[in-house]
């Protein structure tokens, strides 16, 4: 009976196995992964959850009971240990498992503070898994003071969740601004005024330069020659694609796991997907870090395990909350030249063009824009940009031009 493995039980590796089950595959299906939680959302983790407006149960995928049911075999808890790829086998927990196919879904893994500037010391944080926001939870007293390291969007949501709990707020950015990597400055600008309104105190082009404390953090200095009196931390100073496994098992890696566009890895019996794995994209490569990528991907990973060989070709899209906005991106904004700004008062969107070609929106609080823009852009359409930054414009017309 064909054996396939899949390591790591996150978004992308419990798309996965249920596929395979969904598409009939009948032979056995194994998923490893090191918490010992079943298979959860994460996106909730810094919001909903952190704010306990979110019950531990609603965040799992799937019932345990799923994985039973569908014979998919969970080992929970436990770390892989070895990946033989000339034997073909995975030891985990001691015991060693052979596959015919390998799937790794291992997902990705935040950057850590340097032990050299105080990054060991107790009472700092990560927002990656349930048990780091498990452990972060009783720091979420009114009054208390948080530092918040890094002004993407794990961080600003974090700051989001911070003020409404009570907080008193500092958010660090190193860079010019925040969102720089990733947004227009007119993005950038949103939600700076965002969090400013809500009395977080963003200072940007500022680093850290320490942490100060005896075991515990008490302090923060500063590039800027400022120190801080702090409660704890929170680090979202970005992440790395899980790749250990990987290399163990000799695969190429580059910016992640390399694939083919169809999930195969160098190795012509180990396919990876999700946040992991990076993949070919007009003519380049890129690697997604996404809910919708995690699933659409592993989706297709388990078609070609079957023998499918379809390409993948993702629909690009994002999403963050923060206070009572919601942000929702289509497309890549790489290499933009020109944002038009559409102001429509409760609702704006900002369109990103290159070479007068719209790639990328960002929509906040305006579900119409956003669901026009996506539907532009996976159909490589344009839109005119005179009748975007028109607020009263109907956009429909533009899906038909």
């Amino acid at each position: 009976m064909s054996h396939i493995i899949v390591i790591g039980a996150g978004q992308a590796g419990s798309s996965l196995t249920a596929k395979l089950r969904n598409l009939g595959f009948d032979g056995q299906v194994t998923l490893i992964g090191e918490e010992s939680t079943p298979p959860y959302q994460r996106p909730p983790l810094s919001k909903a959850y952190l704010l306990g407006d979110m019950a531990r149960e609603r965040l799992f995928l799937r019932p345990k009971s799923f994985y039973a049911d569908q014979k998919i075999e969970l080992h929970l808890g436990q770390k892989v240990e070895v990946v033989d790829t000339a034997a073909r086998t995975v030891t985990v927990g001691g015991e060693v498992l052979e596959y015919d196919q390998l799937a790794l879904t291992t997902g990705s893994q935040p950057r850590l503070l340097p032990a050299s500037i105080g990054g060991d010391l107790d009472g700092i944080y990560t927002v990656r898994g349930l048990p780091d926001v498990d452990a972060m939870a009783p720091e979420f007293v009114e009054g208390r003071h948080v530092l918040i390291i890094g002004g993407g969007y794990i961080g600003l949501e974090a700051a989001a969740v911070a003020a409404k709990s009570g907080l008193k707020v500092t958010l660090v950015e190193m860079a010019d601004r925040i969102l720089q990597r990733v947004a227009s400055t007119e993005t950038s600008d949103f939600f700076r005024a965002l969090h400013s309104e809500h009395g977080v105190d963003i200072r940007e082009g500022c680093g850290l330069k320490r942490l100060i404390g005896d075991g515990r953090v008490t302090a923060a200095e500063l590039s800027d020659g400022s120190t801080l009196d702090v409660d704890f931390v929170i680090a979202g100073v970005g992440i790395t694609p899980a790749t250990g496994l990987a290399e163990m098992a000799g695969l190429t890696i580059e910016n992640g796991i390399q694939t083919d566009d169809l999930g195969r890895t160098s190795n012509p019996e180990i396919w990876a997907a999700g946040d992991c794995a990076s993949f070919p994209r007009a003519g380049g490569r890129i690697r997604l870090e996404s809910v919708p990528n995690a699933i659409d991907q592993a989706e297709l990973v388990a078609e070609n395990m079957m023998g499918a060989e379809k390409p993948y070709v993702p629909q690009i899209w994002f999403w963050s909350d923060q206070y009572d906005v919601k942000l929702q991106i289509a497309g890549l904004n790489t290499g933009f030249d020109q944002v038009v700004v559409r102001d429509g008062g409760a609702a704006r969107s900002h369109w990103y063009y290159r070479a007068g070609q719209l790639i990328a929106v960002d929509a906040m609080n305006d579900p119409r824009g956003y669901m026009v823009g996506k539907r532009l852009i996976d159909a490589d359409k344009n839109a005119d940009p005179v009748v975007v930054a028109d607020a009263s414009a109907d956009l429909k017309p533009l899906l038909k031009a």
